[in-house]
């Protein structure tokens, strides 16, 4: 095959015998091509993968050309943060629920891998925030949200209370069970649920979303993605901020939570005539055309 791409990972969701299954198959089908396979430790056993090499999933990125990810959002959203370091693409291939990162369907896996490989793709960018949370002027933790960060009141069932600062300027405090920052792809996630906007990946924007405000006045906002966001609990017992629902950092009062957008983006390649609006449609269950 004279592909673009020369050695490719797979990474799939673990624990499920009918997904490793599916890797090994790609695998024997990316090699009959003539290409290199490498695969995520964390996805299979020594006994699953056979002949293939695993490799540590902190590795992939800067080992492989593409990575194809086989699994549902969540597994996409924990590989992105690993690969947008390196400039290394993606693809997804759903098995998982709702997926709407992960466009390619399991029956048409094969013809559509190999179009992609030919260079038959529809790349799109998505940004990701790199968040640091600092605590008396020390950097305490950091970490990438490809999804969201989100703040919350933790155990304790009270409210927390915080100010927000846009650009070092004072937008709001707020009294609620927590906020969502939130990029364009973390839209249609937890921020979709808690009433924030759909935005479309291209758009350049952070949204905040509050978590059930006290007042109802508090509204989400978009604002650029230039921006900086800077979160300042100022009461909350047990509060956390979470990265991506996959990861999170305990928050004392008066700790600063500092959200800007990543330098660089993640690449997903989607197949040819792939259309976003046909995505939401058919994810969301909206009415098709009348006419």
């Amino acid at each position: 095959m004279n592909s673009m791409f020369k050695r490719v990972a797979l990474v799939a969701r673990h624990s499920k015998p009918q997904v490793v299954a599916s890797l090994i198959s790609l695998a024997d089908f990316l090699t009959t091509h003539g290409l290199t396979v490498l695969v995520d430790r964390d996805s299979v056993s020594h006994a699953d993968a056979g002949r293939y090499p695993l490799v540590d999933r902190a590795d992939l990125g800067k080992l492989a050309d593409l990575a194809i990810v086989l699994g549902g959002d969540g597994t996409m959203l924990s590989v992105a943060r690993l690969l947008a370091p390196y400039n290394t693409p993606m693809v997804g291939v759903n098995q998982g629920r709702l997926g709407f990162m992960t466009d390619i369907s399991l029956h048409e896996m094969f013809t559509t891998i190999e179009a992609i490989l030919h260079g038959e793709f529809v790349p799109e960018d998505r940004i990701l925030l790199n968040a640091s949370v600092q605590r008396d002027g020390v950097e305490v933790a950091s970490t990438l949200a490809f999804n969201d960060v989100v703040f919350s009141r933790g155990a304790t069932g009270s409210m927390i209370e915080f100010e927000i600062f846009i650009d070092k300027q004072f937008v709001y405090s707020q009294r609620s069970d927590g906020l969502i920052v939130s990029t364009p792809t973390g839209s249609t996630a937890y921020s979709l649920a808690a009433g924030g906007p759909i935005l479309h990946p291209t758009i350049p924007a952070i949204t905040l979303v509050p978590i059930c405000p006290q007042s109802l006045s508090n509204r989400p906002i978009a604002v650029n993605d230039s921006s900086l966001v800077e979160f300042v609990l100022t009461r909350g017992v047990d509060s956390r901020v979470h990265f991506d629902g996959q990861s999170h950092c305990g928050l004392q009062e008066m700790d600063r939570v500092l959200i800007r957008r990543y330098r660089n983006p993640l690449r997903i390649l989607h197949p040819v005539g792939y259309n976003y609006y046909d995505m939401l449609r058919h994810k969301l269950h909206w009415g098709e055309r009348l006419l």
